[in-house]
């Protein structure tokens, strides 16, 4: 009598990639080649070869490689945008506090620096970012108008420019002066001195020759 075969054991398929799983490996690709080289310097091709994809499967996921970096964009606002206060309550000290939100503002940038710069770069010629840009800046602005109104209607800030004119001039120097600080451009103050700089136009901006204790 013959010997039974062994059974045979079924090698176990290789679990395929989802459709989540292939979307995030573009995101992440186009990510870290910002880190590496500018976003005019990538390509369709780049981002499918990086993310172990085709062509025609890129396409898939999205329309283009601005397509990529809007989503990349949008997730490191809403990131950022997440450790905007919330409250228009006095601080025990409101000076410092405007210090503390300046940085912890471009703290909550820091990490997605590369996207919001190759973001930045490409404004211009993308409405989709621009919107973007101006729905974050404009929600800033809004609450830097609600504080410098508060601080003058309890008597700390003199009642100099309106309140939203001073805040949209402030928050577009933040823009131009320390995101110039964490690209290549020139001329440009290096990060923290940038940080100091800008905390200070600020609060001499708002408070004047206000007294420190108030």
């Amino acid at each position: 009598m013959p010997a039974a075969s062994p059974p045979r054991v079924r090698g176990r398929r290789a679990t395929r990639p989802s459709g989540d799983d292939r979307e995030a490996a573009i995101l992440r690709t186009l990510e870290g080649m910002l880190e590496q080289r500018s976003f005019a310097d990538v390509s369709v091709d780049d981002l499918a070869k990086g993310a172990g994809l085709s062509r025609p499967t890129f396409y898939f996921y999205f329309a283009s490689k601005d397509a990529v970096l809007v989503r990349l964009f949008a997730e490191a606002i809403i990131a950022s945008g997440a450790r905007e206060p919330q409250t228009v309550e006095v601080p025990v000290d409101p000076r410092q506090s405007w210090h503390d939100g300046i940085y912890a503002f471009f703290d909550s940038l820091r990490p997605h620096r590369a996207v919001v710069l190759a973001g930045l770069s490409v404004m211009a010629t993308n409405t989709e970012l621009r919107e973007l840009w101006s729905g974050f800046m404009t929600g800033w602005i809004d609450y830097t108008a609600a504080l410098i109104l508060r601080e003058r209607e309890r008597g700390a800030a003199p009642d100099t420019i309106p309140a939203r004119d001073l805040a949209t001039a402030l928050n577009l120097m933040n823009e131009r002066v320390v995101v110039a600080a964490q690209g290549s451009q020139q001329p440009a103050l290096p990060e923290e001195a940038a940080l100091v700089a800008v905390a200070h136009i600020w609060i001499t901006s708002i408070y004047g020759g206000a007294s420190a204790s108030v």
